[in-house]
């Protein structure tokens, strides 16, 4: 039997993890139900509790969503239900019909997909589908809310007659407004409803020429509201027949309750149904909105967290943008408790509570934030002392107060314990006090308890080393900034780096080093060696980190390299293909030019056939026979590799046509023009002689006639001898 302390869930902080997930409860009683979460007394339903919790998380990731389930309670309902002769309201009928088909339609759902939702599948099997119920109540109330007209044949009859009347006083009305307008007796609003009454809105001053009934007047009194006298008699049977229906409506909405009635212990089963079911919602988005998950169930004592957040941490954190450290840690049959030394602000505290809550929340049927190779088991009992608990009521001190939970805790503790304790043996001399922890702690351990304890103890670290089921853990420091890296690490003792915080928050040295004269030898070394061993370990944390990054970018780049290899390859395959065909070719094309020289010599047409039918077959011969499809793939891959091999020529001849532009481009070196040199103009035909040259100008003689041109456009045909 499963029985966990009251006080352990406030020290855990359990009942705030339980507000948070009530926020996501979309009914009243939903949110009273999460509310009133405790851990579960039995291992069997929790876990059932959880596959159902599993089951619904997962059909945020599949096609098959589970269908909405909001509903309006059914408290008063039922409590009416249970009084003889109570006849329920309209609005009464129509939740009851919500609440039976909303149920109706999880049932056939959950039966529909019980491979997908087998847990939800037992849950929802234990109830019947009742289509009865939905039938007889929409026989009598329609979509509106509304009895409908052929509810019965008394009620049918009844409005005809209402019908009919209310068409009579209408028109009487009509006439008598008509009438007494035309005459000037009406204010200019001309008509009001008083007492559910349409009446006439007449002067003051015409109110006895007015015949009928007077029901009221304005506040100034200058007008006065009357029932004209024609629609007395009608409205005398109008209210006869209406009393007639509310009486008609009485008898069958007792009728109809009464058929209900029979379905009472139904309905309960409907509601609790619907409210699991939002309860088990509210938990699914919870778990949800941190990733948690169900970790391995073992039935043996294991512990095994990987990646754990503290889930209000965790969310808080998410909230404002921050980072959480996940812990990871282990606890068996053979490392049953855990001693968790440093300094403060290092994350110790948190470190145990996250342990603590996410056990109570999986023994309670909650999903928890850790990675889904994570090992976890149910305790009997979970025992805490956490925080400072100094009780005024009772006059006690903090250390009396502990003492008083240790005594607790010796009644109790046995191997399917998980005790959890912070700061253990403060609140007392340090050298009593922590001789009295050893004991305590020896205790538990004889007694096979699970369990976490932090302390700045030096006794209890080597007690720890000392016994073969217990272990040491520190949580990690930067050795240079002495500042906290939230990280546990087990099997050694953490310093509590006393003097060299001391030192870093600008205490003198001298001071410092008179302090450490004041206390034992011994022990300076003992927290020497261990601040020294905690460095150490930082630095092998921070080279492990750097190593596995390495390895992880060379692993990338290796994969990089073979898949181009693996491209290169194909593509080279591909070329070898491409070139051995076009060998072929070539040659099957020399072949056909030496049969054509052949026949244009001889003409001998059928030799001709004969080599080529010949040359057909050898050729035929070395090809695979391809199916269609086959066809049609070695097709397609030819057409890519020319389209490849086309696309690089085309590159390559571009270069070239490029650099020939480059090569016809260059100016070629413009001789030195003379005097009797033959020239003509540029892109001209006419050659002449130059007759003389003045100033970059030169007259060039035709025979026929001279011109003067400038030297640039000149180009040298002959040279003067």
């Amino acid at each position: 039997m499963i029985k966990i302390h009251e006080k352990s869930l406030l020290d855990l902080e359990f009942p705030t993890v339980l507000e948070q997930v009530a926020q996501y409860a979309i009914t009243e009683l939903g949110q009273a139900e999460v509310l009133a979460i405790e851990p579960f007394s039995n291992s069997e339903i929790a876990i059932s509790a959880l596959k159902e919790l599993n089951e619904y998380v997962a059909s945020y990731e599949n096609d098959h969503k589970i269908p909405n389930h909001g509903f309006d309670d059914l408290i008063e309902e039922i409590k009416l239900l249970g009084i003889e002769n109570t006849i329920l309201e309209i609005e009464s009928f129509r939740k009851i019909a919500a609440i039976v088909k909303l149920s109706n339609a999880l049932i056939t759902f959950f039966e529909k997909f019980k491979d997908y939702y087998p847990t939800l599948y037992l849950r929802s099997s234990k109830l019947e589908v009742n289509t009865l119920i939905p039938k007889e109540i929409d026989l009598v109330i329609d979509k509106y809310g509304e009895v409908k007209d052929d509810a019965s044949e008394t009620l049918f009859s009844i409005r005809k007659d209402l019908k009919a009347v209310r068409s009579k006083l209408n028109s009487s009305f009509t006439k008598a407004l008509s009438t007494y307008n035309t005459q000037g007796y009406l204010d200019d609003i001309k008509e009001s409803v008083v007492e559910n009454k349409r009446v006439l809105a007449v002067k003051s001053m015409y109110r006895r020429k007015v015949k009928g009934a007077i029901l009221g007047s304005s506040k100034t009194g200058s007008i006065v509201y009357i029932e004209p006298e024609t629609t007395l008699t009608y409205q005398r049977n109008l209210n006869n027949l209406e009393y007639e229906e509310s009486e008609e409506l009485k008898k069958i909405l007792k009728v109809l309750t009464e058929i209900i009635r029979e379905y009472k212990p139904l309905l309960e089963a409907y509601q609790q149904f619907l409210i699991a079911i939002d309860l088990i919602y509210a938990k699914a988005k919870y778990a949800h909105s941190m990733n948690a998950v169900l970790p391995i169930l073992s039935d043996e004592k294991i512990v095994e967290l990987k990646e754990a957040y503290h889930p209000l941490l965790y969310l808080n954190n998410k909230k404002i943008g921050e980072k959480t450290y996940p812990q990871t840690l282990e606890m068996n049959a053979e490392k049953r408790i855990i001693v968790i030394s440093g300094p403060n602000a290092g994350g110790k505290s948190i470190t145990l509570k996250t342990v603590g809550l996410l056990q109570i929340m999986l023994q309670s049927g909650l999903l928890v934030p850790v990675h889904e190779r994570s090992t976890m088991c149910f305790f009997d009992r979970i025992l805490s002392d956490i925080g400072d608990n100094q009780s005024i009521e009772n006059h006690l001190s903090t250390y009396s107060y502990r003492l008083k939970q240790m005594n607790y805790f010796l009644k109790k503790c046995n191997q399917e314990t998980l005790f959890l304790i912070d700061e253990f043996g403060t609140g007392s001399d340090p050298e009593l006090g922590g001789a009295l922890a050893e004991a305590f702690l020896e205790v538990f351990y004889e007694r096979k308890a699970f369990g976490i304890i932090t302390t700045h103890y030096a006794n209890l670290k080597m007690l720890a080393n000392e016994q073969p089921f217990m272990q040491n853990a520190n949580m990690l420091f930067d050795e240079r900034s002495l500042q906290p890296i939230y990280k546990l690490v087990l099997g050694q003792a953490g310093s509590s780096f006393t003097f060299e915080v001391a030192q870093k928050n600008g205490i003198p040295f001298n001071l410092i080093n008179k302090a450490k004269k004041k206390i034992e030898r011994g022990k300076v070394r003992f927290d020497k060696t261990i601040a020294k061993l905690q460095k150490e370990r930082s630095k092998l944390e921070r080279t492990e980190r750097s190593l596995k990054v390495n390895e992880q970018k060379k692993l990338a780049e290796t994969d990089k390299l073979e898949e181009v290899n693996a491209r290169i390859q194909k593509k080279l395959e591909n070329y070898q293909e491409l070139y051995d065909s076009n060998q072929r070719l070539i040659y099957l094309g020399q072949k056909v030019n030496t049969l054509a020289e052949r026949y244009m010599d001889n003409h001998k047409k059928r030799e001709l056939m004969a080599e080529l039918f010949k040359l057909v077959q050898i050729e035929n011969s070395k090809r695979k026979k391809l199916s269609a499809s086959q066809k049609k793939k070695k097709k397609i891959e030819e057409t890519q590799i020319n389209r490849e091999v086309k696309k690089k020529v085309a590159v390559i001849r571009k270069k070239k046509k490029i650099e020939k532009q480059k090569q016809v481009e260059k100016p070629k070196p413009r001789p030195k023009l003379k005097i009797g040199d033959r020239v003509r103009l540029e892109d001209g035909r006419a050659v002449g002689s130059i007759d003389r040259i003045e100033k970059n100008k030169a007259v060039v003689n035709y025979g026929m006639f001279t011109t003067n041109v400038d030297i640039d456009q000149l180009e040298l045909v002959e040279a003067v001898k």
